[in-house]
């Protein structure tokens, strides 16, 4: 009597409330499995192969639909980010602030753990600026530029993700042994300059790949060279 009395109290309540049952996918595959172990193994329910491929697909909308909202949550985390590095770049307003500031508060917001300049130059002599700079700024051989960013290996390119290389020792200094990726940006310095290049060095092997995208990284180095360019003028 009181598995009679359960069942109508169960059927009262699916009867009053069926989303219950169709809401709930372990349920419904429970009374599908049922249905077609009733209809016995020589009749093939071509609404349940139906339904298997339905579920199929939305499980793998489902997953497309999450990867999609990943994406742009990181991609506006992202964005966010870098605006409010280029905010913090352009805030000193003299040469020297400008480009030790890439040390502190724009390496901490953008959270890498070496940010070096470096600049082509045809002079060999030493220059003052260098001893007061050296944490931020290094300069190189014409040249340098184009082959430490890749050389002949492919494509020129503006940005480059990667691992970092045994040799970075003059871009990253002591730091250098920590270093795991970099990102490299080319920097156009105006008609007449040499180029430059705007090194980021993280700790952590997988913060700068390959396989990631440059749009921001592009759009930072844009916003760099030319309040280089208004400096170097």
């Amino acid at each position: 009597m009181a598995e009679t009395a359960l069942a109508g109290e169960m059927r009262d309540r699916i009867i009053a409330d069926p989303e219950v049952i169709l809401s709930d996918s372990d349920l419904m595959k429970a009374l599908v499995a049922a249905n077609e172990r009733a209809m016995g193994t020589n009749i093939v329910d071509l609404r349940g192969v139906a339904m298997e491929r339905l579920e199929a697909r939305l499980e793998r909308l489902e997953d497309t639909h999450r990867s999609v909202i990943a994406a742009a949550y990181e991609n506006l985390s992202g964005t966010n980010q870098i605006h409010r590095a280029v905010l913090e770049m352009l805030e000193p307003a003299d040469f020297e602030g400008f480009l030790k500031n890439l040390t502190t508060g724009v390496a901490e917001i953008l959270r890498v753990d070496s940010m070096r300049l470096v600049l082509e130059t045809l002079q060999s002599e030493d220059d003052p600026a260098l001893t007061r700079l050296g944490d931020v700024l290094c300069v190189a051989e014409p040249g340098f530029v184009h082959e430490y960013m890749g050389g002949g290996r492919g494509p020129a390119r503006d940005v480059v993700l990667r691992q970092a290389l045994p040799q970075a020792e003059a871009l990253h200094g002591e730091r250098v042994d920590w270093i795991r990726s970099e990102a490299l940006m080319r920097l156009d310095l105006g008609p007449g300059r040499l180029p430059g290049m705007l090194v980021m060095g993280s700790e952590d092997p997988h913060q700068f790949k390959p396989s990631q995208g440059t749009d921001l990284l592009a759009f930072f180095a844009g916003v760099f060279e030319r309040a280089m360019r208004r400096w170097l003028d």
